[in-house]
């Protein structure tokens, strides 16, 4: 059997408030492989974007270990060039705020985060296609809506060849036809890409179109 792209043992996180440490996630385990996704849902404040920024290596876990692609993760300094890397060229990130170069056409933004992840250049343009977004390629992200512009984002990604895909409610923002629309193009390009994929989300209806929902309201 195939070695999950993303896997956790034993994560916890806290928080210093006052003169108490305050636990967010405590001894939390799962596993994400290829072509699979997970949804993480639970009430505000238990932990979904903490668990994200986590994986990401945004920030630092308190205990547990963290395995992405083969690179393995653990409590302390010093990894942070490692964490950058895997960003630049392995996971790539979705935020409910699009991180949009707003000097750049959606074009050249998806132009540039293929050159930064070290891919070869030339399909940008088929990615904006593929997720619906060819007419407005030389467009800039002001002269698009939200819906477009988080198309644009997936774009990014997608060009990047990630292994894995971090989601952070990529839907939140937008009204229900528009976020379905959106959840289509990710769900069908991650699928057909085969790449894994992580969702927090406080939409149900969107948690259950993975794999597998963790809830962490019941977790801890």
């Amino acid at each position: 059997m195939a070695s999950p792209v993303l896997a956790v043992e034993g994560l916890s996180k806290g928080y210093i408030s006052g003169h108490q440490r305050v636990p967010v996630l405590t001894d939390l385990s799962l596993s994400v492989c290829s072509g699979k996704s997970l949804a993480v849902v639970g009430r505000s404040g238990s932990g979904k974007s903490t668990l994200l920024n986590l994986l990401c290596g945004l920030n630092g876990l308190d205990d547990g270990r963290i395995t992405v692609a083969g690179e393995s993760f653990v409590a302390g300094a010093g990894t942070e060039m490692r964490w950058a890397e895997l960003r630049r060229r392995t996971i790539g990130v979705v935020f409910q705020d699009v991180n949009l170069m707003p000097a750049l056409s959606l074009l050249d933004n998806v132009r540039l985060r293929t050159h930064l992840a070290g891919r070869a250049a030339g399909g940008e343009r088929g990615w904006l296609e593929r997720l619906g977004m060819g007419a407005e390629a030389d467009r800039y992200p002001d002269q698009v809506s939200g819906g477009q512009a988080q198309r644009a984002a997936l774009a990014m990604v997608f060009a990047m060849a990630p292994a894995l895909i971090l989601a952070d409610e990529p839907t939140g923002s937008l009204d229900r036809h528009t976020a379905d629309e959106v959840a289509d193009c990710l769900f069908t390009v991650q699928q057909q890409t085969g790449c894994a994929l992580v969702l927090a989300t406080h939409d149900r209806e969107l948690a259950f179109r993975c794999d597998h929902v963790l809830d962490l309201s019941t977790t801890g």
